[in-house]
């Protein structure tokens, strides 16, 4: 077992993480207002693993502590940032295998008895 060490870490980090996590919002947003088809949801789970790595490694002084630490930490977001991601990918693009319909499953339910005439259409 390791003897503990302070560590100070320089306000200029601090605030170009801050800087960073800023920059990485505003392409989180500028993003989502582009037509990326499927890959809008996969670059906003990247650019939020990112973000996450950064305050994990600085704010809560990972960088700082024992190297596997950091590298299970690391290892666990980019294996969860690959799952998600691949999921999302492969939800988006179902409709490509088969049709994709919108009906009810059981279309006497209790749910539906009640709708106005409307939206009742979409029900049958």
């Amino acid at each position: 077992m390791s003897t503990p060490h302070e560590h100070v870490t320089p306000l200029k980090i601090y605030l170009g993480v801050a800087a960073a996590l800023f920059v990485l919002t505003g392409v989180t947003v500028g993003v989502s207002f582009i037509d990326l088809g499927g890959w809008n949801a996969i670059v906003a789970v990247g650019v939020a693993s990112v973000k996450a790595a950064l305050v994990a490694l600085f704010f809560m002084h990972l960088y700082h502590d024992d190297r596997l630490n950091t590298m299970v930490f690391l290892f666990g977001l980019l294996f969860i940032t690959l799952f998600i991601g691949l999921t999302m990918f492969d939800t988006l693009r179902r409709a490509d295998i088969y049709e994709i319909r919108d009906v009810p499953i059981q279309k006497d339910a209790s749910i539906y008895q009640n709708m106005p005439a409307d939206t009742s259409q979409n029900a049958h």
